[in-house]
Parts: C-alpha cells; sequence; structure tokens
C-alpha cells in the first residue's frame, strides 16, 4: 500500500511539472508549511500584476488543499465537492506529509484569500488574506 501510495504521489508530481507554467525570473516563490492543520501564515502582500509560485509543504498526517480566490471561489470550494486541484492556478491538493506547488498571477488590486477546503478544515480557521497592491 505504502509503495502504491508513492507511485502515485510520483504520477501527481510529475503531472503537476507538466502542466505548472514556465518559471522565469518575474516568478517570486513563496513557500508555506502546513502545521497542525493552520497555514504558516495567515496573511500575504503581493504587488499588482506579480506571480506567485505557492510551494505548499503539508506536514500534517492528513490531506490538505491550498486555495487562491476571491470570496467567490472559496465560497464554491467550501460547498463544492471538488475532492482533488493542481490544474487550475491558485489551487493544489497536498497529500499528507507531501510538497506541491501553485503558481497564480494577481492581476488586480483588492483583497483575496487563501485556504483548505478539506470538510471542516476553513471553519477550524484554516485559512487567511491577501491584499494585493495597486
Amino acid at each position: 500500500m505504502a509503495g502504491l501510495r508513492a507511485l502515485l504521489l510520483l504520477v501527481l508530481v510529475s503531472l503537476m511539472g507538466a502542466i505548472a507554467p514556465a518559471s522565469d525570473a518575474r516568478t517570486r516563490t513563496v513557500e508555506l508549511t502546513i502545521h497542525h492543520s493552520r497555514f504558516s501564515t495567515d496573511a500575504m502582500r503581493f504587488p499588482r500584476e506579480s506571480t506567485v509560485r505557492f510551494v505548499v509543504r503539508n506536514t500534517d498526517p492528513i490531506d490538505h488543499e491550498l486555495i487562491v480566490g476571491d470570496e467567490g471561489v472559496q465560497l464554491r470550494h467550501e460547498h463544492g465537492t471538488e475532492a482533488h486541484h493542481g490544474a487550475r492556478p491558485g489551487e493544489v491538493s497536498v497529500p499528507a506529509g507531501a510538497t506541491a506547488s501553485t503558481t497564480y498571477t494577481f492581476s488586480r488590486p483588492g483583497a483575496l484569500q487563501f485556504g483548505c477546503h478539506l470538510p471542516s478544515h476553513w471553519a477550524y480557521g484554516m485559512r487567511g488574506s491577501i491584499v494585493v497592491t495597486p
């Protein structure tokens, strides 16, 4: 079972690399750690038009996810049924003990949120705010 899980994780990471946008000098990398169902930060700030590659390390024994977006995106995920993410910018599933990444471009100034919408995680407080400056 552990071997199958490792193989599936390897395939998932390989696929994510194949569909991830190319990184260049204008892409900033932000590392987030998940520990005890909390992100390592609850607030971030980025300038408009910046592209950020989020590298998320899950140190918990349970799965998590990172969803970046406005309130509408967060509500759809909180009440939706998507179990896994990775094909859309700003959305990634992070299996227990794994590291995964997603890239997001902040195109408009304003307030966004990030969080995990697996059952009860958002309500538990597994979320934070993002300010996009002009």
